[in-house]
């Protein structure tokens, strides 16, 4: 009776161990494919510091470094509160001071990144208000976006060339139209679509951009984006309700 008690209790054990084998070469499997999805879950294994809430970094660096961190990223919240009235986001912050930072959290040659629509990961080149409130912009919209329903990746990018007023692609927002580099054609939808043109044309950015300032400017600005949400949310095809370029 004793030994048939105590096979079933052996088998278990053994099948847990399997199990908790398995699971550990998968997270090891996602570590080593995903290195930034790892490090946006858990920055301390990466030896990023906590700064402050929702905001982690390399742990030695000077006061300097750490302050001009700390203003970019309240400017960049800052820029996105201001563009939409309020801010229903906190992405987690990773903000690497050297390129050997980066590089160990899985970031590459941009100067930042957006990781599922959830963290944002900013390079020794993307620690500044711009590029900051850009990637966080993705997160906001996709926040805001309840009901799954997705933007094409032209509007996506080219609401965060504007939510970050980013003069390298737009002029001034006093100017009558923004625009530096006007549509010739269609715009990428896709994210594949948009890496494949992006890198291959530098006017992406600006052609998009243009294509939602003045979509926002015929619409309302702010008021025309928060509608636009909605309408997606209620589950209405975004082809119906922005003009393709």
């Amino acid at each position: 009776m004793h030994s048939a008690r105590k096979n079933p209790r052996k088998l278990w054990a053994r099948i847990l161990a399997v199990l908790t084998a398995l699971l550990t070469a998968a997270l090891a499997g996602v570590v080593l494919a995903y290195p930034s999805l790892a490090a946006t879950t858990c920055p301390g294994c990466y030896g990023l510091t906590e700064l402050e809430a929702s905001v982690h970094t390399e742990a030695d660096l000077s006061q300097a470094q750490k302050a001009q961190i700390q203003r970019t990223v309240t400017e960049a919240r800052r820029r996105i509160t201001t563009f939409y009235g309020s801010r229903t986001s906190s992405p987690t912050l990773l903000a690497c001071a050297t390129e050997s930072c980066y590089q160990r959290i899985g970031g590459g040659r941009e100067r930042g990144i957006a990781v599922l629509n959830r963290a944002v990961m900013l390079s020794p080149k993307g620690l500044d208000a711009v590029i900051a409130s850009h990637e966080m912009s993705h997160v906001e919209l996709h926040t805001r976006l309840t009901s799954g329903e997705e933007v094409p990746q032209w509007f996506d990018e080219g609401l965060a060339v504007v939510v970050s007023d980013d003069r390298r692609y737009l002029a001034p927002a006093t100017s009558a139209d923004r625009c530096l580099t006007s549509p010739t054609g269609p715009l990428p939808v896709t994210l594949d679509e948009w890496l494949s043109a992006a890198s291959k044309d530098a006017g992406t950015y600006a052609k998009s951009a243009c294509q939602v300032s003045r979509w926002l400017r015929d619409n309302g600005g702010r008021t025309g984006l928060l509608s636009l949400i909605d309408h997606l949310n209620a589950g209405t095809p975004f082809t119906t309700l922005v003009p393709s370029p």
